[in-house]
């Protein structure tokens, strides 16, 4: 099994790729894919088993913490550690449509991004590693990816697992060469396409897309997992374990199958302990991604007592729909960023990730104007105060907000 193709196998491999993904966007836009039928081949109540999101913990969690999560800085016990180390990141795509709330699984993320999808509706990439090592996490609703979530979640090193439902493309079979006119789906926002240029997309790869090569026990649709009727798309459900085994299985262990570890290229950002202030600078961060959607406002409350802060979205406190736990987080990042669009006729919007701009940073109750800079799609954002100095985070889970240039923040 070939796990790490070179350039003139990805080259040779590239109109297969096409083709094969041709075949799984018609599988989805009919009603089935992979995980589909794997569902309906599965055993009478298989489906809730406790193979899939199992919340027990499968170590002592009172074990003294002296690891540091090389992802958030996070401190966790030795064999946590020892399990992340078996294994390399997840990066899922999670949906955020107001219909499919409450979510599950991004408090044990240990970075979320979240930015616009289309149409003001915005979409989540979770970062999965050292806070999903000590039990199963069931992570949900996974959907479709876009451009501007790949280029975050090629920081994590090399061939992250990229887990999704599909994503814009420009796959078309009754177009000429196979491809939709540039004007119904702009190349820079064609999403399958940078998949195939990344290698990702390779049979037997890290790109775990239902729409492609991956089905149950990995993914499935529950449509019963909000205890309510709800769309078919807002179904998709994950286990962190299952997507584990089979990326070990495929040769994307924590080293690939030439021995090379998959941070061997990863940059780490700067960690610190967290140092509250006496009295808070901002106590509350409210902003919109488009102006008009008032169910995709967020704001965050700051917890003094616990030094951390508390996720509202759309007027709504988030918590997990399986666990019940809020959504928190020690450091909440502002990152502005071009928007451009629509700019095709399907609507689709392009978000400039590389290069630079503006940010803001909250932890500690403070709050810091910033810049970020990434230079290619590999390289890892950095955040660094005006003078050029890197910020050092606060140990603990990070959100990173993709905000419209000009948005205003209120604090």
């Amino acid at each position: 099994m070939n796990n790490n193709p070179t350039a003139s196998n990805k080259k040779t491999s590239k109109s297969l790729m096409v083709l094969l993904s041709f075949l799984g966007l018609y599988l989805l836009s009919t009603g089935s894919s992979w995980a589909l039928f794997s569902f309906l081949n599965q055993e009478p109540g298989s489906l809730f088993s406790g193979n899939v999101g199992d919340t027990r913990s499968k170590i002592d969690l009172s074990l003294p913490k002296t690891e540091e999560c090389p992802i958030n800085g996070q401190m966790f016990t030795e064999p946590e550690r020892d399990i992340w180390e078996t294994r390399r990141p997840i990066t899922a795509m999670i949906e955020n449509h107001e219909d499919s709330r409450p979510l599950a699984g991004l408090q044990k993320a240990d970075i979320v991004y979240e930015a616009v999808a289309e149409g003001g509706v915005t979409r989540h990439l979770g970062i999965f590693y050292c806070g999903a090592a000590a039990e199963d996490v069931r992570i949900a609703p996974i959907r479709s990816a876009r451009v501007h979530f790949l280029s975050w979640a090629a920081e994590y090193g090399e061939n992250p697992i990229f887990v999704h439902v599909g994503g814009a493309n420009r796959i078309c079979a009754d177009c000429y060469r196979g491809l939709k006119p540039s004007s119904q789906v702009a190349p820079e926002v064609d999403a399958v396409g940078l998949l195939i240029d990344l290698g990702w997309r390779v049979p037997g790869g890290n790109d775990f897309d239902t729409t492609y090569d991956i089905g149950y026990p990995v993914l499935l649709r529950d449509p019963e997992r909000l205890g309510r009727p709800i769309a078919t798309e807002h179904t998709m459900v994950g286990s962190t374990d299952a997507i584990y085994n089979e990326a070990i299985e495929r040769g994307f262990a924590y080293e690939n199958v030439d021995g090379e570890v998959w941070s061997t290229k990863y940059v780490p950002w700067t960690f610190v302990d967290e140092s509250p202030l006496s009295s808070a600078k901002a106590s509350q961060i409210a902003f919109d991604f488009w102006g008009e959607n008032n169910a995709y406002s967020v704001s965050w409350k700051y917890e003094a007592a616990q030094n951390l802060y508390i996720r509202f979205n759309g007027g709504t406190q988030a918590k997990d729909n399986i666990t019940g736990e809020s959504f928190t987080a020690k450091n909440v990042v502002v990152q502005f960023v071009e928007e451009r669009g629509p700019v095709d006729s399907e609507k689709h919007m392009f978000y400039k990730t590389i290069g630079s701009g503006d940010a803001l940073v909250f932890q500690n109750g403070d709050v810091v104007k910033a810049t970020w800079e990434k230079e290619s799609i590999s390289s890892r954002t950095i955040f660094s105060n005006t003078d050029g100095t890197e910020i050092a985070f606060v140990r603990g889970q990070t959100w990173i907000e993709g905000v419209p240039d000009g948005n205003e923040i209120a604090y």
